[in-house]
């Protein structure tokens, strides 16, 4: 069986262009121009979900994508998050609004999302995997798998139970790949052991490669400096043998550009420049201080409306500096604008919600209480 896209580049539609702080306005004419250019380049697959960029995205894609390029030149993928079932009658239901929002027809490859131990018991409470059969047999989602954000024990423990699986989602980067929490290296090894292609999802994570330290910026550009930072993120993923294709999350026209450039005629990194990518992840391990990649999860239900990823990169950004020498930072206005209409750190009422649906894991209630004693001045 082969069903891996022809070009490994994938558009990962949850951090889109907008117009305004609110997730779901998206800016749908820039928007247009990224899928065309994308398109045009011989780039054919799409990655959205449910919740993405506050609901929106999904509807996004029937106006930029669907209703605008014939449905054989193009991949679409979007995905069933248990938080959001609470019956087995909620599977069918959002399936279907998921066909009427992206105008698609069917998917080419529908995940159940963000599969860990918290949420696996959903999935199989209301039967998902079987249901998802169900829906490949109708012929409505053409290839099944899923998002994956655990231990290897446990995605070993599921593909053994469902080898019906096609594919898996991992995140997989150069920072993570030894990470003690993500374990990219370890889950990658359990599927290739299984055998089943892997879709790489936060392989910049967040932003984090796009905007390294800037000792670990002249290590790439001392080695090639035609090459942009965060191309160096990308690479390392479609580097590895087993990806079928990589997500990137592209904001504006320059990113996707950018991504084109090097990914339109792909070469794998060599073991000299995979090896400058691990020196750069131990600049950067030595300097990050909340590993959070800003997927938001944590913000939709938050009941004190706080900005979390914003806070940790203002945060991240402070932990980085000389505060000693410096005493002050642009970080704290920019932490009392956005408090201005969310939350503060201290606003924190410790209800558990944020750390319940976060992939990384993170102790989001303590990181918290660091980014306030910092900041609540």
């Amino acid at each position: 069986m082969n069903f891996t896209p022809e070009k490994k580049l994938g558009f990962g539609l949850m951090r889109l262009p907008q117009n305004s702080s609110d997730a779901a306005d998206i800016d749908l004419e820039q928007l247009k121009q990224m899928v065309d250019l994308f398109l045009e380049k011989g780039f054919t697959y799409f990655d959205t979900a449910w919740m993405y960029n506050g609901f929106g995205s999904e509807k996004a894609v029937k106006e930029v994508l669907t209703s605008r390029h014939p449905r054989d030149s193009f991949t679409l993928a979007t995905k069933l998050h248990a938080g959001f079932v609470h019956s087995f009658e909620d599977r069918d239901k959002i399936f279907n609004t998921q066909l009427e929002k992206t105008g698609a027809g069917y998917f080419d490859y529908y995940l159940l999302h963000g599969i860990e131990s918290g949420m696996l018991p959903a999935y199989e409470k209301y039967d998902c995997f079987n249901w998802l059969l169900g829906k490949k047999a109708e012929g409505l989602a053409k290839h099944v798998g899923f998002s994956f954000h655990d231990q290897p024990e446990l995605l070993d423990r599921i593909l053994t139970e469902h080898p019906e699986m096609e594919f898996v989602q991992l995140q997989i980067n150069y920072l993570d790949w030894e990470s003690e929490w993500v374990k990219s290296r370890a889950c990658y090894e359990v599927c290739v052991k299984h055998g089943k292609p892997v879709i790489v999802m936060e392989p910049v994570k967040g932003g984090t490669l796009a905007n390294v330290p800037d000792a670990a910026a002249k290590l790439f550009a001392a080695e090639d400096p035609s090459m942009s930072v965060p191309s160096w993120a990308i690479r390392f993923a479609a580097s590895l043998p087993n990806v079928m294709v990589v997500l990137s999350g592209m904001s504006n026209v320059s990113q996707i550009q950018d991504n084109l450039s090097y990914m339109a005629d792909f070469r794998p990194l060599t073991d000299k420049e995979k090896d400058l990518c691990f020196s750069v992840a131990d600049i950067i391990n030595s300097q990050i201080t909340v590993p959070c990649t800003a997927c938001h999860y944590c913000t939709e239900g938050c009941p004190m409306n706080i900005a979390i990823p914003e806070y940790f990169s203002l945060y991240n950004e402070d932990m980085r500096e000389n505060l000693e020498e410096k005493g002050w930072t642009i970080n704290f206005t920019n932490y009392s604008l956005l408090s201005e209409k969310r939350g503060k750190a201290k606003d924190c009422i410790a209800c558990g919600q944020c750390e319940s649906v976060c992939p990384q894991h993170l102790t989001i209630i303590d990181f918290l209480k660091d980014v306030s004693a910092h900041f609540d001045r």
